[in-house]
């Protein structure tokens, strides 16, 4: 998006002043003629692109000058005696675009052809001082042009800092405000999720040892000690470096369905459409959707039956999860903690989630997340 100024585009604005300039120079062209010539179409011509040159300035701002000082040269030759707007506007363009010391080479270079110009059109001593007198202002105009220039490129640039030293100070309290996230998850959880990780294959191993049957639940339980582990791990990692990715993705959906069917539910996973790769965020997002909402089927449902379809649609992916809980079409679902953080995830892929008890009875959640390509 390009820049604007007061609501209104650059380079509309750009336009609007190249030909306002144009018009000043064509107006006062007219009264400005020299005595005893006859300025032609040239001339005109001349004073016209000299103005609308000025429309390119931002984006080529050397260039503009040197054709902006070849048309004040040409038309004053033509017979016009006007004051080079047009070139000083291209100074206060290109001074503030950085080229500060090119302005100064080509605005001497351009009063002296001015000058030399000027004194072969006038003849006689009064035409000389005539000469002098308007070089003393062209000087001052320029110096006037060259520090306005300056004076907005000094603010830009004071601006532009301001700007980089709020983004470094926002980044470092987020890194700061990740690392004690970090700290607090490894001092809270690390310990209580091993410790359940470590009884539970402790009664695996005892139960085998005596010949008896380990119980599904118990085997759930221990499965979910070691996927929760690995889990925090890679959080943890994530946390203290936000370049880490967390390992888990839409490769890795086949293994939460698994997950859950073992712990008694009928999950089943259906992959549709074209299969292709989709970027890491919007791949570690569906993953967290299914991992979600398996987990409160799972939990809180009363179901028997888990149905996940992850549907490749041309720029979008579709999740869906449904289950056959006791939910029903009546019911408000109250917004916990998961959904909400489902919720956050899928706004910031610019995606829609919906989550409500389906009809007949149970849940859906579906999610569609757009898939740029270009990642």
């Amino acid at each position: 998006m390009g820049e604007r100024r007061f609501g209104v585009p650059a380079g509309v604005g750009d336009w609007v002043i190249a030909v306002g300039v144009a018009a000043l120079m064509l107006g006062t062209g007219w009264s400005g003629e020299h005595p005893g010539t006859a300025p032609g179409l040239l001339g005109h011509a001349l004073l016209a692109v000299g103005g609308l040159a000025l429309a390119a300035r931002r984006r080529t701002p050397v260039a503009v000058l040197a054709v902006t000082g070849l048309c004040a040269v040409g038309y004053q030759a033509a017979g016009f005696d006007v004051l080079a707007v047009g070139y000083l506007v291209a100074v206060y363009g290109a001074v503030r675009a950085g080229h500060r010391r090119l302005a100064v080479s080509a605005s001497v270079a351009l009063l002296v052809a001015l000058q030399l110009t000027a004194l072969a059109l006038r003849e006689g001593p009064f035409g000389e001082v005539s000469v002098h007198a308007r070089g003393t202002l062209e000087i001052a105009w320029l110096i006037a042009a060259f520090a306005a220039g300056e004076a907005v490129r000094q603010a830009e640039r004071r601006a532009d800092e301001a700007e980089r030293t709020r983004e470094e100070t926002a980044r470092r309290r987020a890194d700061e405000e990740r690392l004690h996230i970090a700290r607090e998850l490894h001092d809270s959880l690390t310990h209580q999720i091993s410790v359940i990780k470590l009884q539970s294959e402790v009664a695996v191993h005892v139960a085998r040892r005596r010949g008896e049957e380990v119980p599904e639940a118990l085997l759930a339980i221990q499965e979910a000690g070691r996927e929760a582990s690995r889990e925090l791990r890679a959080t943890l990692e994530a946390l203290r470096d936000d370049d880490t990715a967390p390992p888990r993705g839409l490769g890795h959906i086949t293994e939460l369905v698994e997950r859950a069917g073992r712990t008694g539910l009928a999950a089943t996973l259906t992959v549709e459409g074209g299969q292709h790769d989709v970027p890491a965020a919007v791949g570690r997002t569906a993953y967290r959707i299914v991992q979600e909402s398996l987990t409160n089927v799972v939990r809180h449902a009363a179901a028997t039956t888990a149905t996940v379809r992850v549907d490749h649609r041309p720029g979008t992916l579709v999740l869906r999860i449904d289950d056959d809980g006791r939910a029903t079409p009546d019911a408000v679902p109250t917004p916990g903690v998961g959904l909400l953080g489902m919720q956050e995830r899928v706004a910031a892929l610019g995606g829609r989630l919906r989550a409500e008890p389906r009809h007949g009875g149970g849940f859906t959640v579906q999610a569609e997340l757009p898939v740029d390509r270009t990642s």
